[in-house]
């Protein structure tokens, strides 16, 4: 039986490392946000890269969800579908995420909008995904892992989280080969620099400097939702 996890993150996360994590099974199949070029198109935003993204993948959610739900090679027992909550635009239909095992990526929202300042700029509440995320964990469950937990302690989170899964923790799950991947995005040139270098998860470090005083309402706005979360942490 497949076990198809779809990881819902926010931006700033550390989901291309634990995309690395479950890259490194030998029992594992991942996809690089696959909702990327769909989400692109129907918003119209300029992110590095655009043209490629667009080039890269379907624009139609319809066709994304099909070939998520669709068939594998028979080797592979866990799809690991690194996802955007953002992504998951209002018109995108809801019914194929029933066909997966959803899970939760999330991060202190006063780390996540100082981190994402210094890269593009102004966020909205809509570009953090916890809405998102919120949504669909009321709709759907799953595990949620945070951030912090995940850095300070990658060993027992990984456990906690396979076993909320139902599948077996491997620990290859805790270290990989450094470089790209064929399964990465055609993105990574523009933000996968730390990763492609690592060799395993790095340590915690707390964000340096406070939020821009003009974005501690959109911190505040965040909260409810991540505290939402964050209460149900594996």
């Amino acid at each position: 039986m497949v076990i198809r996890v779809a990881m819902w993150s926010g931006p700033r996360n550390v989901s291309t490392a634990l995309m690395r994590s479950f890259g490194s099974r030998a029992d594992a199949l991942v996809v690089d946000e696959p909702l990327y070029a769909y989400y692109l198109d129907a918003t119209g935003l300029d992110h590095p890269g655009r043209a490629d993204v667009l080039a890269s993948q379907p624009h139609r959610w319809q066709e994304v969800a099909d070939d998520l739900t669709g068939p594998l090679p028979p080797d592979v027992a866990v799809y690991y579908q690194k996802h955007m909550a953002h992504h998951l635009l209002p018109e995108v239909g809801r019914g194929w995420l029933a066909a997966l095992a959803h899970a939760y990526l999330i991060r202190d929202p006063a780390h996540v909008v100082a981190s994402y300042t210094k890269v593009r700029g102004t966020p909205t509440l809509a570009d953090l995904g916890y809405a998102q995320q919120v949504e669909l964990f009321r709709t759907r469950g799953g595990p949620v892992v945070d951030a912090a937990d995940l850095l300070r302690d990658p060993g027992p989170v990984l456990e906690r989280l396979c076993a909320a899964l139902g599948i077996g923790f491997d620990p290859a799950m805790l270290s990989w080969a450094p470089g790209r991947r064929e399964t990465d995005g055609v993105w990574a040139p523009h933000w996968y620099a730390g990763v492609e270098a690592s060799v395993g998860f790095g340590p915690y470090t707390p964000p340096s400097g406070p939020v821009p005083r003009r974005l501690v309402p959109l911190v505040e706005a965040a909260q409810p939702y991540y505290d939402e979360l964050y209460a149900h942490r594996v």
